[in-house]
């Protein structure tokens, strides 16, 4: 860092990519100094808008470039590990988009070069720095829902199907469909709230009744109607922690959910009260006076959550501590949905042993 500030390279030009582009300009302590893409002329291009120095060929010669410091992994699924673990071998810092891996074994592996390298491997788990996640944690922590036994999340959307035939719907390039896309978010920020309990055993199912007919269709990513689907467009299961309490989660990209809305939701469910989050909405629920008392969670100010998310991950790699959203997080986010997978497949409870 002879300049003063943390240089990152950005792999992957796509959408996703162009938001960290955005967002670490107010990041005083950064510099995005290179970027590569699989299809070099986006590249290219979002260098020219980002004011980005370098465009490298090909991720190899951006991880091998020694005037990098840390690099921002914003790829289809498939490439997460094999891109983080040689970005860990390079010595590296890297900040992982969701989810981990495809797999929990390749989440492992990711884990294992991160310890391996002493260097900072950071999940990109934005919705734990919203405001009103924020103030909902302040609450938890102060103790004003005793101790928490039951959680409901989930996340339904009723006609949203990304890219169908693409990466998106194709179960070895993304690992599965809404479980691992959408339900990782919910899954992640639930543990996170529930003070990150070790999940012991899982019971899950999941359904295609919309992709393989190419129905649902949502405008998120471009279409290969020459492509194919085989993964799910719901899922539901049922986690067990080690200290008792338990998390249901549903999430889906296409379903008849009548009466549902389409916002993201967890509901815990504590001795001395309960909180939600819907949407961007919070409430506080308890009892006084043998009646029903609500309140609303009020967000927290500051600056937006992929602004602080960022900001966290470089004063992580400046003072050289674990980052809230650590590569343990993600692995048992991985862990979970392959056990839910696993769970569909077989019929049984499956048990999680660590």
């Amino acid at each position: 860092m002879t300049t003063g500030k943390v240089r990152i390279g950005m792999i992957g030009a796509g959408a996703i990519g162009d938001v960290h582009m955005n967002v670490f300009k107010r990041v005083p302590e950064a510099e995005m100094v290179a970027v590569t893409d699989a299809y070099l002329p986006m590249a290219q291009e979002k260098a020219k808008v980002h004011g980005i120095e370098r465009v490298h060929d090909n991720p190899q010669a951006l991880l091998e470039d020694s005037e990098i410091d840390a690099v921002i992994i914003g790829v289809p699924n498939q490439y997460h590990a094999p891109l983080a673990i040689e970005a860990l071998k390079n010595g590296k810092h890297v900040l992982l988009e969701k989810p981990m891996a495809i797999d929990a074994e390749s989440a492992r592996t990711i884990v294992e070069a991160m310890e391996a390298s002493g260097k900072i491997l950071m999940m990109a788990h934005q919705m734990r720095w919203t405001g009103l996640a924020r103030a909902f944690k302040q609450h938890i922590e102060k103790g004003d829902l005793g101790r928490i036994y039951h959680g409901k999340t989930g996340w339904f959307r009723k006609k949203g199907i990304p890219g169908w035939g693409s990466w998106f719907t194709r179960k070895d390039q993304a690992g599965g469909g809404p479980l691992i896309d959408i339900g990782v978010h919910m899954l992640d920020l639930s543990l996170y709230l529930m003070g990150n309990p070790r999940p012991v055993s899982v019971y899950g199912a999941t359904y295609a009744e919309f992709g393989p007919k190419k129905r649902g269709i949502g405008t998120w990513g471009t279409p290969n109607w020459d492509g194919y689907y085989d993964v799910e467009d719901l899922a539901t299961a049922l986690i067990k922690m080690d200290n008792g309490s338990t998390l249901s989660l549903e999430v889906s990209w296409a379903a008849h959910a009548a009466g549902l809305g389409q916002e993201p939701f967890i509901h815990l469910m504590g001795t001395e009260a309960g909180g939600s989050i819907v949407g961007d909405k919070g409430t506080l629920v308890t009892h006084a006076f043998d009646q029903v008392v609500e309140a609303e969670i009020k967000h927290l100010g500051g600056e937006d959550d992929r602004t602080m998310m960022s900001k966290h991950f470089v004063s992580c790699i400046l003072e050289n501590k674990e980052p809230i959203s650590s590569a343990l997080s993600g692995y048992t986010n991985n862990r979970i949905l392959g056990a839910i997978y696993e769970s569909c497949k077989t019929g049984n409870e499956i048990k999680l042993n660590w």
